[in-house]
């Protein structure tokens, strides 16, 4: 049976051409607006609280919308762009060491590895410099140089310095700037907060979006929410893969419920394994832990030459150490790009030069740093990362180097959405690491903060605007048939998983069916091992719908059920990533073929025949999904075979 059948091409429609310099500018003012006395008598949902849903709810209650945001945690604050660590992009140019927006578009659009639209990334370029601004007028505690300027540090993929920081605390600092915004209009009464709440639905009359159907965590009440327009920043679906360094309650259900209904969902191959995580050290762990990539700053990787070399660290010699990203990259050394540094690190492993006691680890040493700048400098910049990464392993990392592996991070795939981030379901709008639009096959480092906080604060504002001023649309409540149905739907759905009561528990089938993803479709894919995964992530689906274990009932707080509504849906991204791997017959970012590289082991890209966003649309469970082509163009940063040497 054929895995996929091609429908239509689709296209992005909103782009505007011309000058891409004035490309978002244009489109800002074209774009129809509400006036303030309209705002107060619409409504717009938001799901999720992180940078994305945080900065996006607290900026249109700013405006004068009703605001209704969705959170699963008993906090805002608690959504999962807190464990951010390393930075945020800005083409602010502090340092005159070269930077501007052209030059970040540029490292974007190429550290993607060309598959990211020009027009998308240009306008995130050019938003970074007022994302700053926002924050410090916020109160962020950036970090600041002695003279009282903003820091910045290097990250991976660029020869600048544009990464604004606070210690290994970025995401965390960022997201409690948002946070306060958003809890200033709940107390002005513009935003109604609804916390423990899980969308399992989403509601569409007449071809838009109009709600979404929740159920209370706590209560186990099931109610249907309705709105002008909805907004997922549900964030990514990197726990597909059971370990990542992905908080345990993150998920695909919110983004996936809509790609049921209708939403294309684009690019789900393209995951981000990050290259500086703490190994795994045994069966008995639910996630990984995530080392900032800002430590490469300063931490020099290497692994000993010799294969199969396990003395300490401290008995290797200097002639006895290959400090491959140097010798290898001598250009950008140990900052290059994520996607290529994992790749490096399993590469030597795989020769047998891997540490520790799995042989799956390479070492990240400060020693020269400490040298060079002092304990005290590095404790500045680094210390609370020091201290978990000690807290976590036993081994002082001021003293023995750290032993690091790459690790499922972020997931660069997403809904479909157009340049107003507006899916293909008219009126729902999708934002953050939820949407696919702005990272191509490989997100740079500190590029998902800036994009995150440019679709809240700058960017869903104005097109979100756009679309209410142009469709005035009736009331709607839980009696339209349309609500019924997605209510029926959600409750038969929690009735069927309930009556399974079978001898397995959730867990146990999610961590088996990570194990085949990050087998097959984790950092180096073939078509073999593609077709492989399939067929066992079939068989593994109907074991799960005969013999998953939810003790319980729906009726109040179910954490097995919560559990395994996300890890059903997990089941049918999986086959959707792996069909979508295997019809990409090329190596680009994140998504490598292993049978096709370079002589020297890099990805081998094929622009003739997918330089493309691969948007899928849903079908029935067995039935072959439909791929939809968006061509993307290059007018301003050529293709050429990415090289960081």
């Amino acid at each position: 049976m054929d895995l996929y059948t091609e429908g239509d091409p689709i296209a992005d429609t909103k782009a505007p051409d011309g000058p891409i310099e004035t490309r978002w500018e244009r489109r800002r003012f074209e774009a129809k607006l509400v006036n303030p006395a309209n705002r107060r008598k619409l409504t717009v949902i938001v799901v999720g609280t992180g940078l994305a849903g945080g900065s996006a709810a607290a900026t249109l209650a700013e405006q004068g919308y009703r605001v209704r945001s969705y959170c699963y945690q008993d906090s805002p604050r608690r959504a999962h762009s807190i464990a951010a660590q390393g930075g945020i992009n800005a083409a602010k140019n502090y340092r005159n060491d070269g930077d501007s927006v052209h030059r970040l578009f540029y490292d974007t659009v190429k550290g993607g590895d060309f598959r990211s639209r020009e027009s998308n990334v240009h306008r995130l370029a050019e938003v970074s410099v007022n994302i700053i601004d926002q924050c410090v007028a916020q109160g962020v505690p950036f970090a600041r140089e002695y003279g009282g300027l903003l820091d910045t540090r290097s990250f991976g993929g660029a020869q600048v310095q544009r990464t604004f920081y606070a210690r290994g605390q970025t995401g965390q600092q960022l997201l409690l700037g948002a946070y306060q915004a958003l809890e200033r209009q709940i107390g002005l009464g513009n935003v109604e907060m609804n916390t423990r709440h899980e969308m399992l639905e989403l509601i569409i009359v007449d071809g838009r979006a109009r709600g979404i159907v929740v159920r209370d965590m706590v209560t186990g009440e099931i109610t249907c929410e309705f709105a002008d327009a909805v907004v997922l920043a549900s964030g990514g679906y990197g726990n597909v893969f059971y370990l990542s360094t992905n908080a345990k309650g993150c998920n695909v259900t919110a983004t996936w419920r809509a790609h049921r209904k209708g939403a294309y969902f684009a690019n789900p191959c393209y995951t981000q394994i990050h290259p500086t995580c703490i190994p795994v050290s045994g069966d008995h762990q639910s996630k990984l832990t995530l080392m900032s990539e800002s430590l490469r700053n300063d931490g020099r990787v290497w692994v000993p030459k010799a294969k199969g070399d396990a003395r300490s660290p401290k008995d290797i010699g200097e002639d006895e150490r290959d400090y491959y990203l140097e010798r290898i990259y001598p250009s950008f050394g140990n900052l290059v790009p994520r996607d290529i540094a994992s790749r490096a690190a399993k590469n030597v492993c795989d020769e047998g030069r891997g540490v520790g006691q799995s042989g799956l680890g390479v070492y990240l040493d400060f020693a020269d740093a400490i040298n060079r700048l002092g304990r005290k400098a590095i404790e500045a910049k680094y210390g609370n990362l020091f201290e978990m990464y000690e807290r976590i392993t036993g081994e002082d990392p001021y003293e023995v180097p750290m032993r690091i592996y790459p690790a499922v991070h972020y997931t660069m795939g997403g809904l479909w959405v157009d340049y107003d981030l507006q899916s293909s379901i008219p009126g729902l709008f999708v934002i953050g690491e939820a949407n696919f639009s702005d990272h191509g096959a490989n997100r740079l480092g500190a590029s998902a903060l800036m994009q995150g906080l440019a679709d809240g604060y700058f960017v869903l504002p104005n097109t979100v605007a756009h679309y209410l001023a142009s469709h005035p649309l009736e009331k709607v409540d839980a009696t339209h048939p349309a609500a019924v149905r997605a209510r029926a739907d959600v409750e038969d759905r929690i009735q069927r998983l309930l009556a399974v009561d079978g001898d397995r528990t959730v867990d146990s089938f999610h961590r088996e069916l990570g194990q085949i993803m990050w087998e097959h479709c984790g950092m180096e894919r073939s078509e073999a091992g593609l077709r492989k995964a399939i067929d066992e992530i079939r068989a593994l689906r109907e074991q799960f719908w005969q013999r998953v274990k939810v003790p319980g009932s729906g009726e109040g707080l179910n954490q097995s059920l919560e559990k395994a509504g996300r890890v059903a849906d997990f089941f049918e991204l999986a086959e959707l990533m792996c069909v979508d791997a295997l019809h990409r017959e090329e190596s680009c970012g994140g998504h490598f073929r292993a049978e096709h590289q370079t002589p020297e082991g890099e990805a081998e890209r094929d622009d003739e025949r997918f330089a493309y966003v691969a948007a899928w649309e849903f079908t029935a469970t067995g039935e072959p999904a439909v791929l939809h082509k968006e061509d993307l163009n290059f007018e301003y940063v050529h293709p050429t075979q990415r090289s960081y040497k």
